[in-house]
């Protein structure tokens, strides 16, 4: 499970880049400035969550039996689509209606690194 979060984490972080860049070089034209800095919103907690699965597949090299972590990294997955990609999809598309799925995937971060902390500290 450990290769499984660091191969997310590493997939995800690329694609911050990619995105992010994207952002900054093919939508500042398109998009209105709201617009832009809700795209940019989904790209930085999608980075700092590709971050986050990074930690939580080193974190389970020394508590690999964990489950609460495995929950927590598969939260992180969770949010990043639900909170991040509504948010591209919102930013590209102005369909308002995503706005009702974000607040779900900042619950699932939340929870995630809620999760992260007490599996950690519950751990032996």
């Amino acid at each position: 499970m450990p290769r499984t979060f660091l191969m997310l984490g590493a997939i995800n972080a690329f694609l911050c880049v990619a995105l992010g860049a994207f952002g900054a070089h093919g939508l500042k034209q398109r998009l209105s400035t709201d617009m832009l800095a809700v795209y940019q919103t989904g790209v930085q907690y999608h980075f700092y969550h590709a971050l986050g699965l990074l930690a939580v597949g080193l974190i389970l090299l020394h508590f690999p039996k964990s489950r609460l972590i495995v929950f927590s990294g598969w939260s992180m997955v969770a949010g990043i689509i639900l909170f991040s990609v509504s948010l591209y999809v919102l930013s590209l598309t102005g369909i308002r209606g995503l706005g009702a799925i974000t607040p779900l995937g900042g619950v699932a971060f939340l929870s995630a690194w809620a999760m992260l902390a007490y599996g950690v500290w519950s751990e032996k």
